[in-house]
């Protein structure tokens, strides 16, 4: 299994001309000589540091939302790294960067390869087109903002859909292993096993 470390950072989330103070979740996944950061929130610099000096081999976007994704170009450039987002979120990246095209684009099936691991894409939409988790096949998955303790993702946004969301957390991630450990763009940790249960309950309240 890869070491896995967890930065956090705060500031604004943006979207439909509201603002909301945020904590977002930064995973940085590899070993002592090379990792993928996993979303690019708010402050360059504790990113930077929680990288530690380590090759940086890809910075993955789990959606295009601009608390994730607003100092991966400063990262980029300051890392060596490329950026990589699902097409779906273009439209949000571009509010945010719309000098810069990301490096690569992302589809299901597709792995980010790191320190002997294979991260797998999938594609999980509902918070927005593009989202994506990233599961290492050994216990534990990436998902950005589309589970999290107690339920999905906010679907209230433009380009978000509940129905949607619920399907992808239905047959995308409560069909892996129960003690596969979730880890969110926000918020502590949870299972798939914790979350299970719960889902006719989200269903039913409609978030």
């Amino acid at each position: 299994m890869a070491r896995i470390d967890m930065v956090r950072t705060a500031g604004i989330f943006a979207l439909d001309g509201a603002e909301f103070e945020v904590e977002d979740n930064i995973w940085i996944v590899g070993d002592d000589d090379e990792v993928v950061v996993i979303d690019a929130a708010h402050q360059a610099g504790p990113i930077i540091e929680g990288v530690d000096g380590r090759t940086v081999k890809e910075i993955v976007c789990t959606h295009g939302h601009n608390d994730h994704i607003n100092v991966a170009v400063e990262l980029s450039d300051a890392l060596g790294a490329p950026i990589a987002l699902h097409p779906d979120d273009k439209m949000l990246w571009d509010e945010v960067n719309p000098g810069r095209k990301a490096d690569r684009e992302l589809a299901a099936g597709d792995t980010v390869k790191v320190a002997g691991a294979s991260l797998q894409i999938i594609h999980t939409p509902g918070h927005t087109p593009g989202g994506i988790s990233l599961y290492d096949g050994s216990g534990h998955v990436f998902v950005g903002d589309t589970l999290f303790q107690g339920g999905p993702g906010a679907t209230g946004r433009k380009y978000s859909d509940f129905a949607t969301i619920i399907e992808s957390i239905r047959t995308r991630l409560l069909t892996l292993p129960p003690d596969t450990i979730v880890h969110p763009g926000h918020g502590d940790t949870t299972t798939i096993g914790q979350e299970a249960p719960h889902l006719e309950e989200w269903i039913k309240r409609g978030h």
